[in-house]
């Protein structure tokens, strides 16, 4: 086995760091967000993570995870106890996701959604994955279009304006039917 080569970068959310990992975690997919109580059988890298003290959230990307902490809780520490687990995960050769996890079942989409998905899909989810986050679809009701905001984007000072003037407009511009666009808490 080789060694694990990764880094961190700095995400808009002091709270939120991006862990660049030298290997595949999810080849297909959206990203995945895990809280506390996520159990190994769910995924044993994720359980790891989420087991050191102060960690509050795990979203798990194609090649990173951004780590999410308390805020009183320092970098310094949390930092190098999330190196370990990692680490630790990698040199056991454990699964990313266990036995227990089942991908959701696509649900039927309406054209309007379509677009709606393949913009967010297209321009916007890869920025926003640079900076550690995720912005995932929920619904689109009476033209307001709900996004959840995980990793790096839940709770970033900076999230209101990249939904009102990035998100927001981008998909006005695209998507007639689209007159606003509002973060949600899945």
């Amino acid at each position: 086995m080789s060694a694990l080569v990764m880094h961190t970068e700095r995400t808009p959310n002091p709270s939120s760091v991006k862990w660049v990992l030298g290997c595949d975690l999810m080849k297909e997919g959206s990203p995945l967000a895990f809280e506390k109580g996520v159990t190994p059988g769910f995924s044993p890298l994720a359980a790891r993570v989420m087991a050191v003290e102060g960690v509050c959230g795990v979203l798990m990307g194609p090649d990173f995870l951004t780590v999410t902490k308390l805020a009183e809780v320092g970098w310094r520490e949390t930092g190098q106890a999330v190196n370990e687990a990692i680490r630790a995960w990698y040199t056991a050769s454990e699964p990313v996701l266990g036995q227990d996890y089942r991908a959701p079942a696509p649900a039927p989409e309406a054209e309007v959604v379509s677009r709606i998905r393949e913009i967010l899909d297209r321009e916007i989810a890869p920025f926003v994955a640079q900076d550690g986050g995720e912005i995932a679809f929920v619904d689109f009701h009476e033209g307001e279009v709900r996004l959840a905001l995980r990793g790096a984007c839940a709770g970033c000072p900076s999230s209101s304006i990249t939904l009102k003037m990035g998100v927001e407009a981008r998909l006005r511009e695209q998507v007639p039917e689209v007159t606003s666009v509002i973060s949600v808490d899945e």
